[in-house]
């Protein structure tokens, strides 16, 4: 973001609040704003300009909302508002409260009546904000290409000098090698090797994380950090880049003699005279490579409970002389959904108390109190939260101007910054001399527990992190083994496809192809079944989770965001059905039926209108409590509408989300809901007779029957069962 046209970073530290600030004034904060300001008739022609500049962008398909403050004091006339108004209504753009513009609109505001929190908020939101009595739209941006216009010293472009040929580390012993990869350890790492010349055909990820915080990183040393939702608050940026696979944070190893650099990681510096080994372990991944007369050993991994991504760096100096090093980490800040949104609300600064950078975002909702942190181990010496001067004007990772020129970092950081970290300690390494560089990411509710988090692991027995993670992942995926005559299922079934289940699925929902945060409510309620056995509790917590997010109709919303819940409440018909039918499964493995007795309240939120399918919002909770048991017996309950064959109404999706259109009119039929439902009855009408519903399961019994019967008159073709019917 370029912040010539923005307010000062005295201003801009000052921000509060977020979007939800603008919405008195129908502005929705989810476009980029130009504001201008205006206090005299005579200076029109510059909201002139700027609505023609509005109409250009909306051509180009490039949203913006235009917001004009008319600073002229109150009077009875008011002809600076009529006559702005006028233009307006002149021009091809559109008042924005007149109609949605999903391109942006142009909204017009009476200075007089903002408050001194508005005027902050919208000076803070806006990417320029122009003022008419500083000239026209032409001569005020020219001042500023001006004054821009100073030339900077290019920086030194060193000649890549191709580091000498390391002798390659042992190939070790792996199974089901396919040339790049293949199993070590009986299973519990997967080990790929790079050699000259040799990528993976797509990333090859390995999904890290603890109930509330993670990262993903492939075999390249690309990927992402999160913390708390996965998508709504990415620390740093998810890329879904399976070509160029960028990683969202890095460390450098610069020689100071020579100006050469690399680091422990293929990318964003590949070498490709020299070989790496990565190894993805359950809860960690390890990176090895070794160049340049020194080799390094980088680990990576999440503590069990705490909200902080640790990487190791062990450096071992085989050159056989001194060497003057120096190791850089950077970070690239994201604090929100997506960089080019929230990267001009970022704020950096230097923490007094711990030395750590810190960042903020006050634009990113829910999580704007959070603060975010990088820390190379108390050991930084010089730092910069600007990442236009780490990386230079138009800068790539694999060629950082600062790091190429060598001159120190200039400790800048603030607001009003294209925001990056990038810390930077000093190494020096005698023959065979071996250093530990630690680098922490993370994010807190509060500086005191970032600087509580930064304490404890400076300071932490790392080797005994690790043993602990690894002991944690052994008891868990230990609880079921699995022996058959084909060894690749063995190794999966019995550690990779359950830690995927919990790492990936429940506790990260995230992946690369996919960064979505929410709870899926079928998804993960059919995750929770693979872990009825090996973890309980986290099945149990997540029934009951899924149940607070049943409407008091008896509906649920289809997908949500923690931790505000916001989601959709949608027709989608077989949602109701899993709730039942996974309580079932855990039941039957943990033969715990306290379960059904525990209290969980309802949502309540507007219901859907006749033709709407689905609706975005955030309910409230309600009043109304039930027993878990009343949660799943409504959602049967909600179920048992059938249509002209008797089959179960499809809604706008049966568990196959491409069938969105067979039965959004209200009539189409589901044969697969048919199956399920008929199943899951079945054996809910048993519980209910033990609980003493006798009514309830002598209906469910009866609409199980029918449904029976239906299938096999409706559904069943003499050769082949159908799949549905459409609406007609």
């Amino acid at each position: 973001t370029d912040p010539s046209l923005r307010p000062s970073p005295e201003v801009l530290r000052r921000a509060s609040g977020g979007p939800s600030g603008l919405w008195p004034h129908g502005i929705s904060g989810d476009l980029p704003i130009v504001l201008v300001r205006i206090d005299a008739a005579e200076d029109q022609e510059i909201v002139r300009q700027l609505l023609r500049a509005h109409e250009y962008w909306r051509l180009k398909q490039l949203a913006v909302d235009l917001v004009i403050v008319n600073e002229e004091g109150a009077s009875y006339a008011q002809e600076l508002q009529g006559a702005v108004e006028t233009l307006v209504r002149a021009s091809q753009s559109k008042l924005g409260h007149e109609e949605h513009q999903p391109h942006g609109g142009v909204f017009i505001l009476c200075g007089d009546r903002l408050s001194p929190g508005d005027r902050l908020l919208l000076q803070t939101a806006a990417r320029a904000v122009l003022l008419s009595r500083h000239g026209t739209l032409a001569e005020q941006v020219t001042r500023v290409e001006r004054a821009e216009a100073v030339p900077s010293v290019p920086a030194v472009r060193r000649a890549r000098t191709r580091p000498a040929q390391e002798a390659p580390p042992p190939q070790p012993d792996l199974e089901f090698f396919n040339g790049l990869g293949g199993f070590a350890a009986d299973g519990r790492e997967y080990v790929t090797v790079l050699g000259e010349g040799q990528w993976t055909p797509a990333p090859w990820v390995n999904v890290v994380a603890n109930p509330s915080f993670g990262f993903q990183v492939s075999e390249s040393g690309g990927g992402y950090t999160w913390s708390v939702n996965s998508r709504e608050n990415q620390l740093t940026p998810w890329s879904n880049d399976p070509v160029c696979d960028p990683p969202g944070d890095t460390l450098y190893i610069r020689d100071e003699e020579s100006g050469e650099l690399w680091g422990p990681t293929a990318l964003p510096i590949r070498e490709e005279a020299s070989t790496y080994l990565v190894r993805h372990g359950q809860g960690y991944s390890r990176f090895e490579h070794t160049s340049h007369g020194i080799a390094l050993d980088l680990l990576q991994l999440v503590p069990p409970e705490d909200p902080v991504k640790i990487l190791r760096l062990v450096i071992e100096n085989r050159s056989g002389r001194a060497r003057r090093l120096s190791v850089t980490a950077y970070v690239e800040w994201v604090l929100g959904a997506s960089r080019s949104v929230s990267s001009p609300h970022v704020v950096t600064e230097i923490d007094a108390g711990s030395g750590a950078l810190l960042a903020r975002n006050p634009w990113n909702g829910e999580f704007a109190g959070r603060v975010a942190f990088a820390d190379l181990g108390g050991r930084q010496t010089a730092w910069t939260g600007d990442r236009t001067e780490f990386l230079g004007r138009n800068g790539t990772l694999d060629r950082p101007a600062a790091l190429e020129r060598g001159t120190a970092l200039s400790g800048r950081v603030g607001a009003g910054l294209d925001p990056c970290g990038a810390l930077q300690a000093a190494v020096e390494l005698r023959p065979g001399g071996r250093a530990i560089v630690v680098f922490l990411l993370g994010q807190a509710a509060t500086v005191e527990e970032v600087r509580v988090l930064v304490t404890r692991y400076r300071a932490a027995d790392l080797d005994a992190v690790l043993r602990v993670v690894t002991t944690r992942w052994d008891d868990i995926l230990g609880a079921v083994q699995v022996k058959t005559p084909e060894r690749s299922m063995d190794l999966l079934l019995n550690r990779w496809l359950l830690y995927q289940t919990l790492a990936c699925r429940v506790w990260a929902r995230s992946a690369f192809y996919q960064a979505g945060g929410a709870y899926g409510f079928r998804d993960q309620l059919q995750d929770v079944m693979a872990l009825a056995v090996s973890e309980r509790e986290v099945a149990r917590e997540h029934l009951l989770r899924a149940a607070s997010r049943q409407f008091v109709e008896g509906d649920v919303q289809h997908w949500w965001h923690p931790p505000s819940g916001r989601g959709t409440r949608t027709r989608i018909s077989d949602d109701l059905v899993w709730l039942p039918y996974a309580t079932i499964h855990y039941l039957d493995v943990t033969n715990d039926p306290g379960l059904l007795d525990e209290v969980v309240p309802f949502l309540q939120g507007p219901a859907l209108a006749a033709g709407q399918g689905e609706a975005y919002f955030e309910p409230g909770v309600a009043r109304e409590r039930a027993t878990f048991f009343e949660h799943c017996a409504r959602a049967l309950d909600r179920s048992l509408r059938v249509g002209s064959h008797g089959l179960p109404l499809m809604g706008t999706g049966d568990w196959n989300d491409g069938m969105n259109r067979v039965g959004h009119e209200g009539a189409g039929e589901s044969v697969w809901l048919g199956w399920f439902l008929y199943a899951t009855l079945r054996e809910f009408a048993r519980l209910a007779e033990l609980r003493g519903e006798h009514q309830r399961a002598d209906a469910w019994q009866q609409h199980g029957d029918a449904l029976q019967a239906a299938l096999e008159r409706e559904a069943w073709d003499g050769d082949w069962y159908r799949r549905a019917y459409f609406d007609d």
